[in-house]
């Protein structure tokens, strides 16, 4: 909460004063969720900068504790446990952010498609999505990652056609409830064709929950990066990455060493930070008041 405090009240002293009244009504949990982010963001951008060493450079023993030379001791081939961590967060976030990214674009573009245009395409497209939502995410991203590969690439097409299923139900059913409005009937009367109809009309109406559901898809991606990297089949040796890092140093908790925790508790840190924006744009789209 104090973080939160600050950083708002700092954030409120340098922005444009109608900005700084938004900000100034932001809640604490969103002050936080927003510094929070901006740190991971700063991190992943100079993580040559700020890492004390290269991302798989051995510098030392197996398992060597924290000390003033290797401030979170190192991994179980002798990598210094910091600077995989900061190359982490650049890997981990930036690949998630591709992968949402992607998704959203595939999703957004055909839901709104499918609503506008109905007929055979609505239906041709919903029920090819109703077909690979009924595959559980997780077991259906293993195997097509069992069957392509496990590169980068293929991480992203695999979790991106994944997750834009569910995007495109989200667009589709928003904008099926969009395109009933008597103003969509009078642009169409004005003889506005489909694609300025859903640039145009639809989608401005429909980005306050398209954007909360970026926020949310991102942690789900990052969550889903994360776990298969913990199961081999995500990001893989020698790039750094959070999941992996945890398998990699998971025998360090028989002993008593936190030091497994710390990329986990990357990973819930950011989770949560970015459901406190969310949370935060949701209530303001809603138009609800405290």
């Amino acid at each position: 909460m104090a973080l939160g405090w600050l950083f708002r009240a700092l954030v409120v002293a340098v922005l444009p004063q109608r900005r700084a009244h938004e900000m100034r009504k932001a809640p604490l949990t969103a002050s936080f969720g927003i510094l929070v982010i901006l740190v991971y963001v700063l991190v992943a951008v100079f993580a040559p900068v700020i890492a004390p060493f290269g991302e798989s450079e051995v510098v030392g023993g197996e398992f060597l504790p924290w000390d003033s030379t290797y401030l979170l001791g190192t991994d179980n081939l002798g990598r210094d446990m910091l600077t995989r961590m900061i190359y982490g967060a650049r890997n981990t976030v930036g690949i998630a952010f591709i992968i949402t990214a992607l998704a959203f674009f595939v999703g957004t573009v055909l839901g709104l498609l499918a609503a506008v245009v109905g007929g055979w395409l609505d239906q041709g497209l919903s029920r090819s999505v109703d077909v690979l939502m009924a595959i559980p995410s997780l077991i259906f991203s293993l195997l097509l990652l069992t069957i392509f590969g496990t590169s980068v690439l293929s991480l992203v097409l695999v979790i991106a056609t994944v997750d834009a299923t569910r995007v495109f139900r989200l667009a589709r059913s928003v904008a099926q409830g969009i395109v009933v409005m008597d103003y969509i009937e009078a642009a169409r009367l004005r003889g506005e064709g489909k694609w300025r109809l859903i640039t145009r009309e639809i989608l401005p109406n429909a980005m306050a929950p398209l954007v909360a559901e970026f926020g949310l898809r991102f942690c789900f991606v990052f969550l889903a990066i994360s776990g298969l990297s913990f199961l081999g089949l995500g990001i893989q040796p020698p790039t750094a990455d959070w999941g992996g890092m945890v398998r990699d140093n998971a025998t360090l908790i028989t002993f008593g060493d936190l030091t497994p925790f710390l990329p986990a508790g990357a990973i819930a840190l950011l989770t949560v930070a970015v459901n406190f924006v969310v949370d935060w744009q949701l209530h303001k789209s809603s138009g609800l008041k405290e």
